[in-house]
């Protein structure tokens, strides 16, 4: 079951939360929607649901216009950021609500409850109540019934965001295996990076109310097409210059951008990621810029320092494996070349 969203406007009084919104997500993919709080991704995921009505635009699931049909009749499953299980009932009946809702035969929601509880891995655990499991079982338990009635869709909203780090990762996990095996097409709203890097086909960036760019993991890190999706995934340093000649000229260096060649003297914006900047001997010959080192933290598996680009004057933030800082013999104080790589270019008008 595709999802088809056209043009989509939705407004709350006088804020825009979405904004002539048009996504396509094609059946079995899981997509997610990423972007800060406030970006609109989960009144775009409610749109979908039905459970908020656009003020313009239309809601398509595969060539059936549900545009105007009330969440009930959609048959989607939606999983909710804090669980939402019903706290008097056992596992068992929090996943056969749905079923039991429909009037389906008793061996059938048997048949079906049991099949679910295989499938999350909480047999045995039937019985129990929602205050007695943890946190993660508590979101397989709400995953199961959201699946209980064999949605078209399923969509989610933020649905491991309440649970500690390690739990997420494992959830993250199993959820990917999960989807492996149904092939539910899914919608996953989320404002962690990692966790949209890591469990989805697909990346939709949402930033007030519009989509800013949509394509593969490694498409939308890579080649980020606009400087908010730049800044938003991963930690990196702007610095501000000109187009010259097919480079950008800043502060100490300058980089090489012949796709903005045409825009002689056009005010520009450099961006590099903390992973993309080396740090040499100060005397190397290789083209970078100045700096000293402010600060260093070698807490966890990498090395991150604070240099000053001397030129600039301006912070940068630098990461590295231990093994690169260590043959660097660098400390605080010292001076280095940094040699920055990848670096991303746009224009400040264009973007």
């Amino acid at each position: 079951m595709s999802i088809e969203v056209r043009q989509i406007t939705k407004r709350f009084g006088s804020f825009l939360a979405l904004d002539d919104v048009s996504l396509h997500v094609p059946t079995g993919e899981l997509v997610a929607l990423l972007g800060p709080s406030g970006s609109g991704k989960t009144t775009l995921l409610r749109v979908i649901a039905g459970l908020d009505a656009p003020d313009a635009g239309s809601v398509l699931y595969e060539d059936d216009d549900v545009t105007s049909s009330a969440a009930r009749d959609r048959n989607v499953g939606f999983v909710f950021q804090h669980f939402a299980l019903f706290s008097h009932m056992s596992v068992f009946e929090n996943v056969a609500f749905a079923l039991r809702v429909r009037k389906r035969p008793d061996a059938e929601v048997r048949a079906r409850v049991d099949e679910l509880l295989a499938l999350i891995q909480l047999q045995g655990l039937e019985g129990r109540k929602p205050a007695q499991l943890s946190g993660g079982q508590r979101q397989r338990v709400a995953l199961a019934r959201a699946l209980a009635a064999q949605p078209r869709v399923l969509l989610l909203d933020e649905p491991f965001s309440a649970l500690d780090a390690k739990v997420r990762q494992e959830l993250r996990r199993w959820l990917r295996r999960l989807h492996e095996e149904i092939h539910t097409t899914c919608v996953f709203v989320t404002h962690d990076q990692e966790e949209a890097f890591e469990l989805c086909d697909r990346i939709v960036v949402v930033h007030k109310g519009r989509i800013e760019q949509i394509g593969s993991p490694e498409d939308v890190f890579l080649y980020p097409k606009s400087p908010f999706v730049m800044d938003f995934l991963g930690s990196v340093t702007r610095f501000d210059g000109t187009i010259r000649d097919g480079r950008i000229q800043l502060p100490g260096f300058s980089v090489d951008c012949p796709q903005h060649a045409g825009h002689e003297g056009a005010a520009a914006s450099a961006w590099i990621r903390t992973h993309n900047v080396d740090l040499q001997a100060p005397d190397a010959t290789t083209a970078g810029f100045a700096a000293r080192i402010d600060r260093v933290s070698q807490s966890g598996p990498r090395v991150k320092i604070a240099i000053m680009a001397l030129e600039a004057d301006r912070e940068v933030q630098v990461e590295m494996d231990r093994e690169r800082w260590a043959a660097l013999g660098a400390v605080p104080g010292s001076a280095v070349r940094a040699i920055p790589r990848r670096v991303r270019v746009y224009l400040d008008a264009a973007g």
